[in-house]
């Protein structure tokens, strides 16, 4: 660790780019990218594996073990949502939120959330979602 001041002389961190204009919705978003659909899959990298060990302060080994389904994503819940994703909240519902997969922090990729402007995938994810969330029954 450098312990010395900062000078004029000292080059300043890159600017953090700014944010999505697409990621604003995700603040207000139930998790819909949280659901397993059919064909969808989140990649989990040895990378991410390592994150999540140091955030529960357990071995790749480990995380491996207890969260991950064949080698590279993670297990679901019967509803198909993450095992991650707490169910009767509308916030803050996932529990690894500063430990997420590089696929989670990067969703929706610069671009709309497809769950926004595709009425075929809110079909599907809505009813999965109301229903963790105890609005009504799937």
């Amino acid at each position: 660790m450098n312990d010395r001041p900062f000078s004029a002389a000292t080059p300043t961190p890159t600017a953090t780019p700014s944010p999505s204009p697409f990621r604003v919705y995700c603040d207000f978003c139930p998790g819909y990218c949280c659901y397993r659909l059919p064909g969808s899959t989140l990649f989990v990298t040895a990378t991410d594996i390592n994150r999540l060990a140091r955030h529960f302060a357990i071995a790749d080994g480990e995380v491996r073990r207890r969260y991950l389904e064949g080698r590279n994503t993670f297990k679901v819940k019967e509803d198909g949502s993450c095992i991650f994703l707490a169910d009767g909240r509308l916030n803050r519902r996932c529990f690894i939120h500063e430990a997420r997969p590089d696929q989670c922090r990067a969703f929706p990729y610069d671009r709309q959330c497809p769950y926004l402007i595709r009425a075929d995938l809110l079909e599907q994810i809505s009813p999965k979602v109301e229903k963790s969330l105890g609005l009504t029954a799937l």
